[in-house]
């Protein structure tokens, strides 16, 4: 219990009281709710790392809806369940009465009867997924205060138009180890660039939550990307409004060069210009199979003018001291291994393959802490009760 206690006092020391059951947007949140998602994940993470157990539930489930391909949300959110204490059930929407015209109401409180915790991945209708998360959150609390419920479940947004909180606080938690703690953000220069990619469609929403996310702890934040690869217009102006009552920067080229030079972090990442997806949006629910096919040509085309928008040796030379950590959400587009060309060249991503993976192994226990603080009114106690009495698990 020794070891814990540090992190035990410093959740205890959060203003948790203004906290909602769910977890949708990075920027709803309070910095001390977002301090206690990480405090929480670490407190998790080395319970686990130690061999010991996590369990919070005797029993449960934990439902996944994932409206998009996913490998490590999908796993993360599974094996978050799973060391929580909870059954998994991955709700398939095509074999369920959603296809017979189902409400939303209808279906979330359907699902939720013994469900402690509902995590969604919606990120494929600008306009809709995180619109739709709302509607299911509105649904459960109705159903909860109307007794249909014996609990609510929390939401998890496991991606959706917006954001990608999960997969940003992975990112975050990965900085705060690298350079030793969250005041020591400050100052330190993050590069979010556009990388050229042979695909398109990819969602706004991993950009949109890193500049959402890393601008409000004081760094320099830079966002890099070719002339008409805008992001969603209100949540560029949150960056720079979250930057500005930080202390940090939110700084916006179409360079990459001078984005790299003296970054401490880099981050190329493609992703479909604002404009593409709103009417890839459109001709999705037009159910337009042609429109769609000619707005692939069209994006394809347009990304194949930016080839040289690729994370090189020469681009990682201009960082600070050569020598800025390399992040990605994964799967990186690597250039002469998974495609011809794409966002990153083989050589730096071999070099930083093993922090890439490590970013991602945060994201379990991110979740984790974020069904915990949504489920538990009082998660010190609880997670006091779980520490003392917990066993290894082998």
């Amino acid at each position: 219990m020794n070891a814990y206690q540090s992190l035990l006092d410093h959740l205890q020391s959060l203003d948790l009281s203004r906290r909602s059951p769910d977890f949708l947007l990075t920027w709803e949140k309070t910095e001390a709710e977002l301090q206690a998602v990480l405090t929480v994940a670490r407190i998790l993470r080395n319970l686990h790392k130690e061999g010991r157990s996590t369990r919070f539930f005797d029993t449960g489930l934990a439902v996944s809806i994932f409206r998009d391909q996913s490998t490590r949300t999908r796993f993360s959110f599974a094996s978050a369940a799973n060391a929580l204490g909870l059954t998994v059930a991955d709700l398939d929407e095509e074999k369920s009465q959603i296809a017979h015209g189902e409400t939303v109401r209808e279906t979330a409180n359907m699902i939720s009867f013994l469900t402690e915790a509902i995590g969604i991945r919606d990120d494929k209708f600008l306009g809709a997924g995180h619109t739709g998360m709302v509607e299911v959150a509105e649904a459960v609390q109705t159903g909860f205060e109307e007794g249909t419920l014996h609990q609510r479940p929390t939401l998890v947004n496991l991606q959706c138009d917006l954001d990608h909180p999960t997969q940003s606080l992975s990112d975050l938690s990965m900085l705060v180890d690298t350079f030793g703690s969250l005041e020591n953000l400050k100052g330190k220069k993050l590069a979010m660039t556009w990388a050229y990619s042979p695909s398109y469609g990819k969602p706004l929403s991993v950009p949109q939550g890193v500049i959402g996310l890393m601008t409000r702890f004081g760094m320099e934040v830079t966002l890099a990307y070719p002339e008409g690869y805008d992001l969603v217009p209100e949540i560029m102006d949150r960056a720079q409004t979250q930057a500005r009552e930080s202390g940090g920067t939110f700084t916006v080229t179409h360079d990459m060069d001078a984005a790299f030079q003296e970054a401490d972090v880099v981050y190329p990442k493609s992703w479909a210009p604002f404009t593409i997806m709103q009417e890839r949006t459109r001709l999705l629910r037009a159910g337009d199979t042609r429109g769609l096919d000619a707005l692939e040509t069209q994006a394809l085309a347009q990304n194949a003018e930016h080839q040289d928008w690729e994370c090189t040796e020469e681009k990682m030379a201009l960082t600070h001291n050569g020598k800025a950590l390399y992040m990605h959400c994964l799967p990186a587009d690597i250039s002469g291994v998974s495609c011809k060309q794409g966002e990153v060249a083989a050589t730096v991503f071999d070099r930083y393959r093993k922090a890439t993976y490590q970013q991602a192994s945060y994201k379990p226990f991110i979740i984790a802490a974020m069904i915990v603080l949504g489920r538990f009114p009082d998660p010190v106690a609880k997670i006091t009760d779980v520490v003392g009495r917990s066993q290894l698990r082998y």
